[in-house]
């Protein structure tokens, strides 16, 4: 497998990508109004919300044009609160060690137009909305609950835990590989997984599930939909749902999500927060076929590429700034070691 790190702007690098080339994109851009990575062209620092909106459908779009049709995109962008400078630096951020989603140091104020002083922004759901009217399907919103957020010195709201995640498409079928992140089965049932909405492997037991109807090893998707379904079982009847089946893939997931651990020193160099290598896992296994090709537009430490390189997966990862791009690859190598095939494209 071949991970490519392109070094430069975003939307020059997608336009010199082959159309359709591309089956899944896992990304989480940079959030609008949160940090000052001091290179020149980056996103986030646009001064109001509806020009870094804009930027964004721009971005999007060009990753629409590389997306085969039946590819997903997993968006992650996390939201803020509007807020003006608190006078601290991005440096003394880096110093005190703490996490960027914690939203403190804010490069220019974020109170404008109809934000108010302590108003949720609610830039992911705008977002959404932005690509929806653009053209895309949004097929789902994933919550990625913290079990060990940051801690805020609030007292007047709940304290933030979450991020959250979309599900966009090109169009309204495309590749999602439910048996692969299918929750709850027994061990028993490793035989009997789910591919491409088949049965794939080992035989059916039309008496466990009750009357249904089956063709070669294929179910009817009704009945592979949810257990509780399967066999034209209601609610009513959730005792009679077969056992050892598990579940389909829910939008909140009590999943542990840990920040990945190597190498502090470039990590505390970077300043910047991680995304979880579990929750790229999971994206790619639903969204990505076997042998296929992963694109991250803003690569960051390269954690996308990580998990995609160790799945076997092809992946393309795009960043402005070459110290990251640096990070990236050290972090890939050290992981991979002798048997790492990582091209850098300046």
């Amino acid at each position: 497998m071949t991970i490519s790190i392109l070094i430069g702007d975003v939307r020059a690098r997608l336009r010199e990508m082959e159309a359709g080339s591309i089956d899944c994109v896992v990304t989480s851009p940079p959030y609008w109004g949160l940090r000052d990575y001091g290179v020149d062209g980056q996103i986030g620092l646009e001064p109001t919300l509806a020009e870094h909106l804009a930027v964004m459908v721009e971005v999007f779009e060009e990753v629409r044009r590389v997306l085969k049709p039946t590819g997903t995109l997993w968006l992650n962008y996390g939201d803020c609160y509007a807020t003006s400078p608190n006078g601290r630096s991005a440096a003394d951020t880096k110093a005190a060690g703490t996490d960027d989603r914690t939203f403190r140091d804010k490069p220019f104020s974020t109170v404008q137009g109809l934000l108010k002083p302590k108003d949720l922004c609610m830039v992911p759901n705008r977002l959404a909305i932005a690509l929806q009217e653009a053209g895309w399907w949004v097929r789902s919103e994933i919550i990625w609950a913290k079990p060990n957020p940051m801690p805020e010195s609030i007292n007047d709201r709940p304290a933030t835990s979450h991020e959250k995640i979309f599900l966009l498409s090109r169009a309204p079928r495309y590749h999602y590989d439910a048996g692969a992140v299918r929750q709850g089965r027994s061990s028993d049932e490793d035989a009997n997984t789910f591919r491409g909405g088949a049965y794939v492997g080992g035989e059916t037991d039309n008496a466990a599930m009750g009357k249904r109807k089956v063709r070669g090893n294929k179910r009817r998707s009704s009945e592979h939909a949810s257990p509780r379904h399967a066999g034209h079982i209601c609610h009513t009847g959730i005792e009679q749902t077969p056992r050892g089946e598990g579940r389909n893939l829910r939008n909140y997931e009590p999943a542990p999500v840990q920040v990945w651990p190597i190498a502090t020193r470039p990590f505390s160099e970077a300043h910047f927060a991680t995304f979880p290598p579990e929750l790229a896992e999971r994206c790619l296994k639903a969204g990505c076929p076997s042998g296929g090709t992963v694109l991250d537009p803003f690569g960051g430490a390269g954690t996308t590429a990580l998990v995609a390189d160790r799945m076997g997966l092809n992946c393309t990862i795009i960043e402005l700034n070459p110290e990251y791009a640096e990070i990236a690859r050290r972090r890939i190598a050290a992981d991979q070691g002798m048997f790492a095939n990582i091209k850098v494209a300046a």
